[in-house]
């Protein structure tokens, strides 16, 4: 299954938009940040991933720089979220999601452009992980916090996941969109159920 197909790029496009959406929220409520600010970070996180993901696979220059699609969606997230952050700030889960959407997106999708480049299971895994959670890193290092990642919640785990997930279908000749969807929903689900009863990865027992 080629990742360059139109469903794929749309869904490549979609968890751009809403990891922008994210940074840029994330940006808005952590920061003082003027628009430029704003969209700046947007676009970092929206963008990060998938620069990351291209130079890890080698597949230059990365998609972004090819292709005036991801930058107008990265761009679009953070400006909408910008104008709109007084009406979504009145909800409790629009940044959190839109997150987990990005998240799942990339890990799935990305795992399976490192599968279709002849990568193996287990460095397809470790791409599809580092891209889910490379925009937010980049996001949260941007805005001077430590990153997502390396705290205790359920962010990482659920990316890998959702990617081996991907891996184990691409393996079985599992080729679809339904097996694509179905990958990112498992990584959805595990991030948003961790979400919700405040599930945490290991810590040392000193720290709990």
């Amino acid at each position: 299954m080629s990742t360059e197909t139109p469903l794929l790029l749309v869904l490549d496009l979609i968890g751009t938009f809403a990891f922008a959406l994210n940074g840029a929220l994330v940006s808005l409520r952590a920061t003082r940040l003027d628009i430029f600010g704003v969209v700046t970070v947007g676009m970092l996180t929206g963008l990060g991933g998938g620069v990351i993901r291209d130079i890890l696979l080698d597949a230059l220059p990365p998609a972004t720089f090819v292709d005036w699609r991801y930058l107008a969606a990265a761009a679009a997230g953070g400006v909408i979220a910008f104008a709109l952050s007084p009406a979504l700030e009145r909800f409790t889960m629009p940044i959190t999601v839109a997150d987990a959407v990005g998240l799942s997106v990339f890990a799935v999708l990305a795992a399976y452009k490192a599968l279709n480049l002849d990568f193996g299971v287990l460095q397809a895994v470790i791409v599809g992980t580092i891209t889910a959670v490379g925009g937010g890193t980049i996001r949260d290092m941007a805005i001077g916090q430590v990153p997502t990642v390396f705290r205790a919640e359920l962010y990482a785990i659920p990316a890998m996941i959702g990617a081996a997930c991907a891996a184990l279908l691409y393996g079985l000749g599992v080729q679809n969109i339904a097996a694509t969807m179905g990958a990112a929903a498992v990584c959805f689900v595990i991030r948003m159920v961790g979400v919700r009863f405040g599930l945490d990865a290991p810590r040392p027992r000193w720290q709990r």
